[in-house]
């Protein structure tokens, strides 16, 4: 079993936090402080990344069974952020009895564009991964300015996130690599539309990466989610809007969670 690093504020129903590609958990303190003042928060490091271990192969599999088993809580709302929302999509799927709600923030259960299917353009990944190869910082610079792009104080939020993201060592270019793949590849739609606890999607009409027209393809693939869409918003919500996102996570697991 490999150590995954954790850290846990508040009291009260128990939420596990799990960030995206490239990140760590740090990137949610002031978010997690905040959400913190009404409930039991779990912040929690993606294998390889922050303080975690890495893992040999980073799996969908691997990674949901490393962090269910870091988790004492019998039953815990799990949110994920962009391949964090993949991530408890698939721990929603390999062990239900561990999950009494989602919270897919940013998030795609098919993450790459298709003819009937909105999301990133695949060769967008693809070059992504070709550039890790070449220059991992630039590349994740590349990635984190993707992020904010669109808003109006891109400066300051890309200020914002650049500052959390390098307060830790990047992943390693394996775990990179694994990442990438993961979004290329993995489609956790069936996960979704059998999902059989509350569902929370958060979308924001500005996010380059998830865009949010994906909104309507989502509620014919499962009617019963709750959607939100933030306006203005981009792929970081937790820093740009963080008290839209707080309001809409409040409701969500106090109507529907308990």
């Amino acid at each position: 079993m490999i150590k995954i690093h954790t850290q846990t504020f508040g009291q009260g129903q128990p939420v596990v936090l799990v960030h995206g590609w490239a990140m760590h958990s740090g990137i949610w303190r002031d978010f997690a402080e905040q959400l913190a003042q009404a409930y039991q928060v779990t912040c929690i490091d993606l294998p390889g990344h922050g303080d975690s271990e890495a893992l040999k192969d980073f799996t969908l599999e691997a990674i949901s069974t490393a962090l269910v088993n870091a988790v004492p809580e019998p039953q815990s709302i799990w949110l994920g952020w962009s391949l964090g929302a993949t991530v408890v999509l698939d721990i929603a799927q390999r062990f239900p009895e561990r999950v009494r709600g989602l919270i897919l923030l940013s998030g795609n259960p098919f993450f790459t564009q298709t003819e009937q299917w909105p999301g990133m353009k695949l060769n967008l990944l693809e070059a992504f991964a070709e550039q890790l190869q070449a220059d991992c910082r630039a590349t994740l610079l590349r990635f984190l300015s993707l992020q904010v792009v669109q808003l109006p104080d891109y400066k300051l939020v890309l200020r914002r996130l650049k500052s959390a993201v390098l307060a830790c060592e990047a992943p390693e270019s394996f775990t990179l690599q694994g990442g990438l793949d993961i979004l290329k590849q993995a489609d956790l739609r069936p996960a979704l539309a059998e999902a059989k606890v509350p569902v929370s999607v958060i979308l924001g009409t500005r996010d380059t990466l998830v865009p949010v027209k994906l909104a309507e393809h989502l509620l014919v693939l499962a009617p019963e989610i709750k959607l939100s869409i933030i306006d203005k918003s981009g792929h970081v919500p937790f820093l740009s809007h963080p008290q839209d996102l707080l309001h809409i996570i409040t409701d969500f697991m106090d109507e529907s969670c308990r």
